[in-house]
């Protein structure tokens, strides 16, 4: 709640939340149903709009539960739900006809046809790939839905949803109280990602070294000069990631980019890109002591232990 009330007093106009074991984090960034419920209250409260991250992979006899789940969030009036599974995205379309659901990042949408199957799938809104080009998100408007650009996130060195390093870590598998199964080695499947990608790796087959010390790719961007093209070409949500931030981190980037798109607006003109990567400069600094230091606590727990099952 803390981190909900800095990115609304920041200047957020929708904040996505996490039910507890469905969305891709560990327990302690999520919530559980009567946070969820106090939250969807008091954002309301505020004027603007929560939606919900249902963006895991349920095994088939979890699929009742999330129908469960999802059914006390519209009851209690949550604005939009964001979902990754397909068979999720046609069984809550069935069942709640008129909640408006996006595509996550994890779906891997980077083309007109699978703009198209999302549309006649009931989607209203793509998180677009963060390695899309420009022309592809012109092609989802086009498409007739709604496209959600990440301006703050972290890439991956596959498509996000595609990686299992964390699994060969540690697959540990805990059954809440509702019957939910946790899986906390995999993020697919309500765990979490230890970025072992970001450790030193020694490459080479047959034990023959070819490069040492090595880091697979998994960067964290701002985006700035792009975002005039993104307003003019009518994207629906500029997203920013950072559920594992401290909330004054993560209030300090939503002000950043609240100012951001306000002087685009009031004199489109004279905006000029420089003045907003210097004023970014201290707050990369402080982005990338966080991330350092949650990654740090993400290898060391990953490495820990033994894979589990």
């Amino acid at each position: 709640m803390a981190m909900v009330r800095a990115v609304l007093d920041a200047g957020a106009d929708a904040v996505y939340v996490g039910p507890r074991g469905w969305s891709r984090r560990a327990a302690a960034f999520e919530m559980d149903d009567d946070s969820l419920r106090a939250c969807i209250e008091y954002v309301h409260a505020r004027g603007k709009k929560i939606r919900a991250a249902f963006n895991t992979l349920p095994a088939g006899r979890e699929v009742p539960l999330f129908i469960e789940e999802l059914g006390r969030l519209v009851e209690w009036g949550i604005d939009d739900v964001i979902l990754t599974d397909i068979g999720c995205i046609a069984a809550a379309r069935r069942a709640f006809p008129d909640l408006p659901i996006h595509a996550s990042v994890g779906c891997n949408i980077v083309n007109g046809a699978d703009y198209a199957f999302y549309r006649e799938l009931g989607v209203t809104q793509i998180v677009a790939d963060c390695k899309l080009p420009f022309e592809e998100l012109k092609a989802i408007k086009e498409a007739g839905v709604g496209a959600e650009v990440l301006i703050h996130a972290t890439t991956c060195f596959t498509y996000i949803g595609q990686c299992w390093m964390s699994s060969f870590a540690r697959q540990v598998r805990e059954i809440d109280a509702k019957g939910k199964n946790h899986f906390r080695g995999s993020p697919n499947r309500g765990g979490v990602c230890y970025r072992l990608c970001l450790l030193p790796w020694r490459l080479g087959p047959a034990g023959r070294v070819v490069a040492d010390g090595v880091a697979l790719r998994n960067d964290a961007f701002f985006v700035v000069d792009e975002i005039p093209d993104y307003l003019r070409l009518g994207v629906d949500t500029l997203k920013i990631q950072g559920r594992e931030y401290s909330p004054g981190l993560i209030g300090a980037i939503v002000a950043f980019y609240r100012d951001l798109v306000d002087a685009y607006l009031a004199d489109p003109a004279g905006w000029r890109p420089q003045v907003w990567h210097e004023r970014l400069r201290s707050l990369r600094q402080r982005r990338d002591a966080e991330r350092g230091a949650r990654t740090a606590e993400l290898q060391g727990e990953g490495l820990g232990r033994r894979c589990t099952a």
